[in-house]
């Protein structure tokens, strides 16, 4: 029996790595392989170069997609094909929602054209939990974590959430969209009784 792919989205400030960093270390999920977009390899490293410097937005584009494809090569597939469930901070939907905002203008419609480059070989997640927020409530939080990448702004981010939000309503049966403005432990909850219903992992 193959394995379940979850992913985790939203925009930057959304909490997302808080829940994730709850989830790795949960005894439940000891079993679960976590991993991450960008990845840690040498194509990810790039991506963090193009990121953090004037790189081209379509160049940064298929650095994002290199490295994805490469993820779901090394890991996602054989991981999957083993049976182990996989938690990935950040995913396809994440290029679809944040790049669709860097290349608008340069595409009638760049999130349909983002998501057309990938057809055929991506992995299409079973679960995919999408942390919802207010963009100004996010940025503030990106502001008291330190310095902020060129997409914590609230204008972008605010595009990026509406991206977020199509996608969520074109595959509603498999985006779950969580709102994040409230207690941790509230959005933890939920978060687990999604991957749970999912994996079919007993509750305690």
């Amino acid at each position: 029996m193959k394995g379940k792919l979850i992913t985790l989205e939203g925009i930057d400030g959304c909490g997302k790595s808080t829940i994730t960093a709850r989830l790795n270390s949960n005894p439940k999920f000891s079993e679960f392989i976590f991993t991450r977009e960008p990845t840690t390899g040498w194509i990810g490293e790039a991506v963090n170069r193009a990121i953090h410097s004037d790189t081209d937005d379509l160049a940064e584009l298929l650095l994002f997609t290199a490295d994805h494809a490469e993820h779901i090569s090394k890991l996602i597939v054989p991981t999957l094909e083993s049976g182990k469930n996989v938690i990935s901070d950040r995913y396809s939907g994440s290029r679809y929602a944040y790049q669709a905002v860097t290349l608008k203008g340069r595409f009638a419609d760049p999130l349909r054209w983002i998501q057309g480059i990938h057809e055929g070989w991506t992995i299409v997640p079973d679960l995919t939990i999408l942390f919802d927020i207010d963009p100004e409530i996010a940025v503030e939080r990106c502001g008291n974590r330190g310095a902020q990448t060129k997409f914590e702004k609230t204008d972008f981010l605010r595009e990026v959430r509406s991206n977020y939000l199509r996608l969520a309503k074109e595959d509603p049966e498999r985006f779950l969209v969580i709102g994040t403005d409230r207690p941790v432990d509230i959005v933890e909850k939920d978060v687990l009784d999604a991957i749970f219903s999912l994996t079919g992992i007993l509750q305690e």
